[in-house]
């Protein structure tokens, strides 16, 4: 068994709990999307009221984790260093897309740093389109058309990204361990993340 001074601390309760709660919603706005669209999970779950219902609010919700987590000072100096790129993020493009294994990283590479840009933006669009479906009077019908376009093949974007950072979370115990119980093996952060030192507060 690991000493405790084998491990480093990665993210505090607020961040894993924020992470939590926002996948549980995420996990629900994909499932209840799928059984919506896709023909043989209608047929099989029905209730469609229902289902519509739950991804409604599922939507509408799903910033709350976000929010109530921002009194959290750990959750802000992390979001403060997911919105920065350093010289070293752009190697580590760069190493990816040369297939360099050396891949210089601070406590977020560039891919995860990528990911909650576009996941972020996403959830946005998705949310505003969304109420535009939802209430019915908020908006003409061309926008009501054109919200519903978006919203629907921006849906399937997202199902197939998150499903991405799914299995790259699959591939990698450790990261999911740091998200799981908040510290990571020292020589795994030494390797995979050898600028977290100088990108800024610790999280602890």
């Amino acid at each position: 068994m690991p000493r405790p001074t084998d491990r480093r601390a990665r993210f505090a309760r607020a961040e894993r709990r924020v992470h939590r709660g926002t996948a549980a919603l995420m996990l629900i706005c994909i499932a209840t999307a799928a059984c919506l669209y896709v023909p043989a999970l209608a047929q099989l779950v029905g209730r469609r009221r229902l289902v519509v219902t739950v991804h409604e609010w599922a939507g509408v919700l799903l910033p709350l984790p976000l929010l109530l987590g921002l009194g959290s000072r750990a959750l802000r100096a992390d979001l403060s260093r997911l919105g920065r790129f350093a010289p070293y993020d752009r190697q580590w493009v760069s190493a990816v897309l040369h297939r360099v294994p050396r891949r210089p990283a601070g406590k977020f590479n560039a891919g995860q740093k990528l990911y909650a840009a576009w996941i972020a933006g996403a959830a946005l669009v998705m949310i505003g389109t969304g109420l535009l479906m939802w209430f019915t009077d908020l908006a003409p019908l061309v926008w009501r058309t054109g919200a519903t376009f978006v919203h629907d093949w921006l849906a399937l974007a997202v199902g197939l990204v998150v499903a991405g950072h799914v299995w790259m979370a699959v591939r990698d115990p450790e990261s999911r361990r740091g998200m799981r119980t908040g510290t990571v093996d020292r020589l795994w952060a030494v390797r995979e993340h050898p600028h977290w030192d100088g990108d800024g507060p610790t999280s602890s």
